[in-house]
């Protein structure tokens, strides 16, 4: 939608926009508890700031984390990445855009700049609102007539389907689609030294940063400590500082809860007695007696207080996530690939058939231009190369449609979660790698959990080299596209890699009429008929009845397109019948076939996975890029990816016929 053209249309007209792709209706709520009908969503209306007070403002003496306090939707996750939002005002501007407000070329819309899986989208809402007894429904402002962060958490809804698709989530995945950044995790069980001079840094650049108490079951989520801290609830990291505390130096740690209120009341909170030994000038400066959601804390190495972490409360270890802003090109970080530009890189069920690795990038070292995101080469089991990643190198794999956004359980899509792999290719660039390779090759670096995350990012230090990236879903023989950044301190280029088509087929002998078996001729006589020909039906019988005594194939039998495909490429006169010769060619091909089906179908399941199937092809003699064994599993398999032996014997005959 365009913003500008939109706001034009509206006020040439004279009537305020309303947002037909996400219209101010039940089903832009929710599809399970605020869906349609349900109780929480009874006496909802829509209702535009212009109907809720007489002097509605967009922002008020500039954005502040005061600005956002939770509403009846548990996205505290999301409402702490934007209260961390107000502390860098480039970052700020860059997805609320200026310009906009209830005063001037005012029409009743809005946008706002979300980064989506490599490029940022200009997002567009009316300023409809779901209100319950006058007051807004979900995230509102302290003082309630300031309404940019209820605007941006609508945007952020239609980004995502629906209100309720916000319920439930991560923090650092609010800090990427507010940045284009990239999240760092450190677990806190075993912190870095300089903990705390990371903090300071990260804070001092502009990154972002979110904390919480994980949980160890859903019955303490969100619930209070004794101390006023909340379980299972996602705070920002809003400010560090260090303070001589009874001549000693003491690290000090500023957090906010989005509630707006519920503050810790410990050691260094707004009432504690800790701050009466601090200089009074700075005292007055750190301290704020009220009850904003915003503390102080003094942490300490091995204590669980105050607590560290980004919102992850299914990991049930203490971590703290910095979102690292993108860099600037071109000095410093390099992005090696990134499918911005283009179309992301897919997963396809053809990439593997029985393991979880998936299609990665290959980069040699001697290319020094960086291309847009292209397909690449694929292993028999779905793995590629990716070459010269030198020094410390970052790896960032985000999948596209993560969130099952209306589907009847509000649940993580486990088809897209993945996480990294990193062995070295040991000078073995552009060729094919088999299995073998990946069992005699250790990893040199990897992810440090494979678990069902929407996105993973590692940071290495690799020494220069050659190496493959191995991308993959959480589970095996899942679909959907995904996107791979990578960030290096040395230049890096990158290449497309990909077989090429190419056929060697074996010279066949075919036999004259006096050559052929006396055996096979009386055969044949019984097959074909008084008319000595075999149609096309007639093959379809013979093929399917010799398919029957073959128990240990999986087969629903041969179709007749099948068989006219066949007729099609052994009928040499044109007749469209099979003679002597010509079905004595067929049956033997037919034979062959079958021997490479039983020499591939390694797990001896009838019926050929999409890994057994390259290999198979290979050994037929037809070598074929990733595009197309991608179009042969997609036409040729069935529903659960395995390819039955009718249908291999068609995909190969279709093969030869085009070769």
């Amino acid at each position: 939608q365009d913003f500008a053209a939109l706001r034009d249309a509206a006020l040439r007209s004279g009537t305020l926009f309303r947002d037909d792709a996400f219209p101010p209706a039940p089903s832009s709520l929710g599809f399970k508890e605020l869906g349609p009908g349900s109780s929480k969503t009874r006496g909802v209306q829509w209702m535009r700031p212009t109907e809720l007070c007489s002097r509605p403002q967009f922002i008020v003496d500039g954005a502040t984390r005061t600005d956002i306090c939770q509403g009846a939707l548990g996205d505290c996750w999301l409402l702490a990445a934007i209260a961390s939002l107000t502390l860098n005002e480039t970052i700020l501007h860059r997805v609320v855009p200026h310009g906009q407000s209830f005063q001037h070329q005012y029409a009743g819309i809005f946008h706002f700049q979300i980064w989506q899986f490599g490029e940022w989208l200009d997002v567009v809402v009316d300023d409809y609102l779901p209100t319950k007894d006058g007051k807004l429904l979900f995230v509102h402002s302290a003082e309630g007539t300031e309404f940019w962060s209820a605007l941006l958490e609508k945007a952020y809804a239609k980004v995502n389907g629906c209100y309720e698709a916000l319920s439930g989530g991560s923090t650092s995945e609010g800090f990427e689609d507010f940045t284009g950044g990239v999240t760092e995790w450190y677990d806190l069980r075993k912190p870095p030294r300089d903990l705390y001079q990371i903090i300071l840094k990260a804070l001092e650049r502009g990154s972002l940063l979110g904390c919480s108490i994980d949980i160890t079951s859903a019955f303490d989520m969100e619930a209070v400590t004794f101390k006023k801290l909340v379980k299972g609830h996602a705070y920002s990291v809003t400010g560090a500082r260090q303070v001589n505390y009874r001549g000693q130096a003491l690290e000090l740690i500023r957090m906010r809860n989005p509630w707006g209120e519920v503050e810790w009341t410990g050691p260094w909170s707004d009432n504690s007695s800790e701050w009466n030994a601090v200089e009074p000038a700075l005292r007055q400066q750190l301290m704020v007696k009220m009850e904003d959601g915003e503390f102080w804390s003094a942490p300490k190495r091995g204590e669980k207080r105050p607590f560290w972490g980004v919102f992850e409360p299914f990991l049930g270890v203490l971590r703290m996530g910095a979102l690292n802003l993108p860099p600037p090109p071109p000095p410093g970080w390099l992005s090696g690939i990134s499918s911005g530009n283009s179309p992301a890189w897919r997963w396809r069920p053809s990439a593997s058939p029985s393991t979880r690795y998936r299609r990665p990038p290959r980069w040699p070292p001697s290319v020094t231009s960086v291309p847009k995101a292209s397909q690449c080469h694929r292993c028999p089991q779905g793995h590629q190369g990716a070459t010269g990643v030198p020094k410390t190198t970052w790896f960032h794999n985000v999948p596209k449609d993560f969130w099952c956004h209306r589907c009847p359980e509000a649940t993580w899509c486990h088809r897209c979660p993945q996480n990294l792999l990193v062995p070295p290719l040991a000078g073995q660039s552009g060729v094919h790698l088999k299995r073998d390779f990946f069992l005699a090759n250790a990893s040199r670096a990897r992810s440090e959990q494979f678990i069902n995350l929407r996105e993973v990012s590692t940071r290495f230090r690799l020494p220069p080299g050659e190496y493959i990236v191995v991308p993959s879903t959480f589970e095996p023989n899942k679909e959907g596209d995904f996107v791979l950044r990578v960030f290096s301190e040395k230049r890096a280029g990158t290449e497309e890699m990909d077989d090429k088509i190419q056929a060697t087929l074996p010279d066949e002998k075919v036999l004259s009429e006096g050559e052929i078996d006396a055996s096979f001729k009386q055969l044949f006589k019984q097959l074909a008929g008084p008319d000595m020909e075999i149609s096309v039906t007639e093959l379809q019988t013979i093929l399917n009845r010799i398919l029957s005594k073959h128990k240990d194939l999986r087969t629903k039998g041969f179709s007749i397109e099948s068989c006219r495909s066949m007729v099609n490429l052994m009928d040499k006169d044109g007749n469209g019948k099979l003679g002597l010769v010509e079905f004595n060619v067929l049956w033997n091909r037919i034979r062959n076939y079958l021997a490479v089906f039983r020499k591939f179908d390694l797990d001896k399941s009838g019926s050929m996975s999409a890994y057994e199937m390259r290999m198979a092809l290979e050994a037929a003699g037809y070598k074929l890029n990733k595009k197309l064994h991608e179009l042969i599993i997609t036409r040729y398999a069935e529903p659960d990816l395995a390819i039955d032996f009718d249908n291999f014997v068609c995909c190969l005959v279709r093969l030869e016929t085009m070769f």
